[in-house]
């Protein structure tokens, strides 16, 4: 199953598109997730489509956004009688912004006006966008006409799409929950990752552990299900009220759930003319933030509670005031402190060269020394060229190099300062170089430096 989000002006004809879509297959009449419809089509390949179905109100976009956040394309709307609006225009930014490049453009409404200026000018703003290229369709859901060219489009759409990692790790964003059974049956997009009944997953951002129940897609009971697939769970665990849209269940010790982030922005403006109140929208969450700039396309978030989060992320930066969106790209879920004065201008230096999406490489240079599980839940893979200390840690060889070259100095200078007691305590070596383990002093201590009775020894003078 793949899953798509509608997007468009309101009453352009979203609504009766995804009707007469899911009308045509098994999935039957759209079901209410809050103010999200959610509705499956039968494609002619035999794929099963979820279409979730959003709102085009400008009152509604955070309703908009979390129903297009976590889905991997969209089916964008434009009808033929009254061409592109403003919220169209919003739609299409924040689709951008969260980096969604997959989609089918719907020009609806086909039997009420000509479609071809509408199409045209659609077509035009569209090639600006990340969609550029999509392939277009002219439709009446009312007639009929065109509802077969774009049955077959969606099926194109679908099988291009990338196929997600069923091992990646799980972090379903929650857009409903109700009573269900004994427990609570919670409702959203599974991006990526495999979830099966008996399941232990963390709800955030309490942390919460939970265990599955019971599993439907479109309507039907299953014992396991993969990304991308429109879900619904039955928990429990966690009392009822416990669960609203914005929340997540994510894999147990996958995740780094952090309220600061660094990130690229991509936007008209430098990042210093952005906001500095703003809303955050990832998945089905919206998460008020206090933005501090960087560098020109730089900028460090302070998040009003935890997400579940991984390098690479795209979400969106949302400024109701101005009706103004910026997509931004997660650099690092565990930045460094900027206390120094001039610690913003370095650390904007340092992100200049970094790409979207760090690897494990440039983020063990930056920390020198990482526990192997430190990096998993960052969304990193070890780097093959780290150095292998233990069974728990690693390094950066350039770092472990200097690292050596520094505690070699450091007893150095200790011995001339007292000669009567030339051993350096583990504890003031590691305070010393900054090392978060008294093991990694004892790893750096190699011939002819030695440990001895709990202290680090230079080489024996001659």
């Amino acid at each position: 199953m793949q899953v798509v989000a509608t997007a468009g002006h309101v009453d352009h004809g979203k609504s009766s598109l995804v009707r007469a879509l899911a009308g045509a297959g098994p999935g039957g009449p759209p079901g209410r997730s809050l103010d999200l419809d959610v509705a499956w089509a039968a494609l002619p390949s035999g794929e099963r489509l979820a279409l979730v179905d959003v709102p085009g109100h400008e009152r509604f976009v955070p309703t908009m956004l979390a129903g297009v956040g976590p889905v991997p394309a969209v089916l964008l709307a434009v009808a033929a009688d009254e061409g592109w609006m403003a919220q169209t225009e919003e739609h299409l930014a924040a689709i951008d912004g969260l980096g969604v490049r997959h989609g089918v453009l719907a020009v609806t409404r086909s039997d009420l006006a000509d479609p071809t200026l509408a199409l045209r000018q659609a077509r035009e703003r569209v090639a600006k966008s990340g969609l550029r290229g999509i392939e277009a369709v002219t439709v009446s859901a009312k007639t009929g006409d065109g509802l077969d060219a774009l049955t077959a489009a969606l099926d194109r759409l679908v099988a291009r799409l990338p196929v997600p990692d069923p091992g990646a790790p799980v972090r379903l964003w929650i857009d409903d929950a109700g009573a269900g059974g004994a427990g609570t049956v919670v409702t959203g997009t599974l991006a990526a990752g495999t979830v099966a009944v008996g399941d232990e997953l963390v709800l955030t951002p309490s942390g919460h552990r939970v265990r599955v129940h019971g599993a439907e897609v479109a309507r039907e009971g299953v014992e396991r299900v993969s990304g991308v697939a429109r879900v619904s769970l039955e928990v429990r665990g966690v009392p009822r009220g416990r669960f609203s849209r914005g929340m997540a269940l994510v894999s147990p010790g996958r995740w780094t759930h952090t309220a600061s982030v660094d990130v690229r922005t991509r936007f008209g403006e430098a990042s210093g003319r952005l906001a500095r109140q703003m809303t955050l929208h990832i998945g089905s969450a919206a998460v008020p933030v206090r933005l501090r700039p960087l560098g020109p396309d730089t900028a460090r978030l302070t998040l009003n509670t935890r997400l579940p989060l991984h390098l690479g992320d795209a979400a969106l930066l949302r400024d109701p005031a101005r009706r103004a969106v910026a997509g931004v790209t997660v650099l690092d879920v565990r930045p460094p402190t900027l206390v120094r004065r001039d610690a913003g201008a370095a650390r904007a230096r340092e992100l200049a060269s970094w790409p979207d999406r760090p690897d494990g490489a440039r983020i063990l240079r930056r920390h020198g020394v990482l526990r192997r599980a430190e990096l998993a839940v960052m969304g990193c893979a070890e780097p093959p060229s780290a150095v292998e200390i233990d069974d728990e840690w690693i390094a950066d060889p350039g770092r472990w190099d200097e690292l050596r070259g520094r505690l070699s100095a450091e007893l150095a200078r200790h011995c001339a300062a007292n000669p009567l007691a030339p051993g350096l305590s583990l504890e003031a070596a590691r305070l010393r170089l900054g090392l978060p383990s008294r093991r990694l002093v004892v790893a750096l201590a190699r011939p002819p430096m030695r440990v001895q009775d709990g202290r680090v020894y230079g080489p024996v003078p001659p």
